[in-house]
């Protein structure tokens, strides 16, 4: 059973996701919040699988949230998928910083979003390719020099490292084994084992890596 938690200022807006995830199987609604640090405490208390956290939010917002729990060890396994009415690149990419699992605008289908939270649950992020173009985006015409020191990439092989440069571009398991000639099996153990070298999160912290890291420049080939 997923355990979810939802994190939205508009009661309305948590009734409707209530019915809708309530409806579906193998879900559960575990709580609601209604700003920020109450997010935080009840992922804690009730043990969250999911939380679907809002953006805007009084007090404590959805983006330092989202850090907090990201930052907690003792919530580990909490993962977050960002909802917002805005397809802003600053919030993707801030979002994602901040240990957001997923992005999606409150106006993604219901089947979209029962997706999303399976996909998540599952351990694997979920960007959407408009949202991953825009994150790219976002972070290919950004002027300051990467943050990440490269030298951490030194743990990868160099077909490790090719890997990564497609999971930056947007690529799915299934698309890096095309452009590869791998199974999509390869492919997919070739990302488990760059996200545990590099003690990522998920495929979304991957993306910020490869850039902030140099290892995908902006105007580079994809």
């Amino acid at each position: 059973m997923i355990r979810v938690l939802l994190a939205d200022d508009q009661a309305l807006i948590r009734a409707g996701f209530r019915v809708l995830l309530g409806s579906a199987d193998g879900m559960e609604v575990v709580g609601e919040a209604a700003n920020g640090a109450d997010a935080v405490d009840l992922a804690r208390q009730l043990r969250a699988d999911v939380v679907l956290m809002d953006i805007r939010m009084p007090g404590v917002d959805g983006l330092e949230a989202t850090r907090r729990i990201a930052a907690d060890d003792d919530m580990a396994g909490v993962k977050v998928i960002m909802l917002t009415t805005f397809e802003s690149d600053e919030y993707v990419y801030q979002a994602i910083r901040a240990g957001a699992s997923g992005f999606l605008v409150k106006d993604s289908e219901p089947a979209d979003l029962i997706q999303a939270v399976r996909v998540v649950a599952g351990g694997d992020a979920l960007l959407a390719p408009r949202v991953t173009r825009r994150l790219i985006t976002d972070l290919a015409s950004r002027p300051e020099r990467p943050r990440l020191d490269g030298s951490r990439l030194g743990a990868l092989t160099e077909r490790e490292r090719e890997v990564l440069s497609l999971v930056a571009a947007g690529l799915s398991n299934e698309e890096i084994a095309g452009q590869l000639f791998v199974s999509p099996l390869t492919a997919k153990t070739h990302v488990s084992r760059i996200l545990t070298k590099l003690d990522a999160r998920d495929r979304a912290q991957l993306v910020v890596l490869a850039y902030e890291s140099g290892l995908v420049t902006p105007g580079g080939p994809k």
